[in-house]
């Protein structure tokens, strides 16, 4: 076993300016008058919140740390291979913990706090493209339940003979949107085809965009007269309210002619809120990435879903191996990976781009 005091991790804790803030926090939410500006009170709560909930989580681990080193230094002292095959497991769930913890700190982002709005869309191929996209909402859709978050679905299209062409969500955990950002692109599939008889390997592409939910306290000016609002009747594999009313909502905003709908809904009225959602998340994004070109090609181009410029492949055959294009990391593991283990590419990315400017701590 590794002492656990010997490890080292590239990451900023300002332990004494956390406590710092936090105390001055106190002092302004104790003085009269703290509540006649609400919005300012509730932004100030909510950071008191953040604050505690990390400086907890970072003294739970420290005592949990000590603990572990007092013991360890015990065992070894009095050659008790008992305890330390003991610790040595521990010890390893207990570092995990640790990494998780570090990882926490790099998402300081200003949206990366917030829930993630996910929309999987399905590149040229028809069927084969369509499946595919299907298999990247399993994929996000696990790996959400194994983050312990939750998911609400917004849009839902089918393919015609089988998978999806498109699919919107919303994942609703801490830190979901600050993981998730790094999924957005374009994915590559290469397999045998399991719709064309000839049996001949098949090259899928799907995108998958990204956005942070927004709360009430960001506000994006979206006027009615720039809104056009159609209603028209739901698709879907029947029921008894399926395709009998114009409950399913589709909402152009005519300025950038963006264009979201909801259909999972049976009211018209939470379709329409839900797609305003969408929208408003959509168009707070376009905000933040106006003056990135590259970015904005990706928010707003359809024709990158192919060869070329993938930030993720998955192949199948002719043998088995995930790859992310950006960090050069392979996993051999498909099924892991397409089940949901994606962890390890996002912590991945969240790293490589966080090395810059960090310290030990």
């Amino acid at each position: 076993m590794r002492p656990l005091n010997s490890i080292r991790f590239e990451v900023v804790f300002d332990l004494a300016g956390m406590e710092k803030r936090l105390t001055e926090i106190e002092t302004l939410v104790g003085k009269e008058g703290f509540w006649n500006k609400p919005e300012e009170a509730k932004t100030i709560l909510k950071e008191r919140t953040g604050l505690s909930n990390r400086l907890d989580h970072f003294k739970r681990l420290a005592v949990e740390v000590e603990d572990t080193q007092g013991l360890y230094e015990m065992a070894v002292e009095e050659s008790d291979e008992g305890t330390l095959s003991d610790l040595s497991r521990q010890s390893v769930d207990l570092l995990q913990k640790v990494e998780r913890f570090a990882l926490g700190l790099m998402l300081d982002g200003e949206d990366d706090g917030k829930n993630a709005i996910v929309s999987i869309n399905a590149g040229a191929g028809g069927t084969e493209a369509q499946d595919w996209a299907d298999m990247l909402f399993r994929m996000y859709s696990r790996w959400v339940e194994r983050k312990g978050y939750t998911i609400e679905l917004i849009d839902y299209q089918p393919g015609e003979e089988a998978g999806i062409k498109s699919a919107t969500f919303t994942a609703s955990g801490e830190n979901a949107f600050g993981y998730l950002k790094s999924e957005v692109g374009v994915h590559r599939l290469v397999r045998i085809s399991p719709f064309n008889a000839s049996g001949k390997r098949h090259t899928s592409f799907a995108s998958v965009f990204v956005y942070p939910e927004l709360d009430n306290e960001i506000v994006v000016d979206v006027e009615d007269k720039d809104l056009r609002i159609d209603v028209f009747r739901a698709s879907g594999s029947g029921g008894q309210h399926v395709n009998k009313t114009s409950s399913a909502v589709r909402i152009t905003h005519l300025p950038t002619g963006i264009a979201v709908q909801c259909q999972q809904e049976k009211s018209q009225h939470r379709n329409k809120e839900l797609a305003m959602k969408v929208l408003k998340a959509r168009l707070h994004q376009r905000e933040k990435q106006k003056q990135d070109e590259k970015l904005q090609e990706i928010h707003d181009s359809k024709e990158d879903i192919a060869w070329g410029s993938q930030i993720r492949s998955y192949v199948l055959q002719p043998y088995q191996m995930v790859k992310d294009h950006r960090i050069g990391l392979e996993i051999g593991n498909v099924n892991e990976v397409l089940d949901g283990g994606i962890d390890p590419f996002i912590e991945g990315v969240l790293l490589s781009k966080d090395k810059k400017g960090a310290k030990a701590v």
